[in-house]
């Protein structure tokens, strides 16, 4: 079976006002597939060739606190959204955090799980 699949890839933008950025993640949404995953993989090296006064351990606890939301996890800090799609939503909203996500895409699969690990793959890695 085939399903819809929305995603972004999120952004490390360690100077908004330079308008530069890395991507660092994605996150993937598939309502038919009942799916909301996030994953990244932050290139240290890279981030702190961009900015070298950049705070990784903010930077890896944000993308973690994403990977969290969309796994449906409550914290003080994270709204409490039961369903997938106004997770998704939340997740998919612009910020002007460090950690932004950029437009959605989307597409279609047939496993959302793999999907996601290969747009890791081929947007982030």
């Amino acid at each position: 079976m085939s399903y819809d699949y929305q995603y972004v890839t999120l952004r490390l933008v360690p100077r908004v006002e330079r308008e530069e950025f890395i991507n660092v993640g994605v996150v993937l949404y598939s309502q038919e597939a009942d799916f909301l995953q996030a994953a990244f993989d932050l290139d240290e090296d890279r981030a702190l060739a961009m900015a070298a006064e950049l705070d990784l351990e903010s930077v890896r606890a944000a993308l973690e606190a994403v990977c969290r939301v969309a796994a449906g996890e409550h914290s003080p800090s994270t709204p409490h959204l039961d369903r997938l799609g106004p997770r998704f939503g939340w997740l998919s909203a612009p910020r002007s955090t460090i950690v932004q996500p950029g437009p959605v895409h989307g597409g279609t699969t047939e496993d959302p799980a793999a999907t996601l690990e290969h747009l890791v793959r081929i947007l982030v890695s």
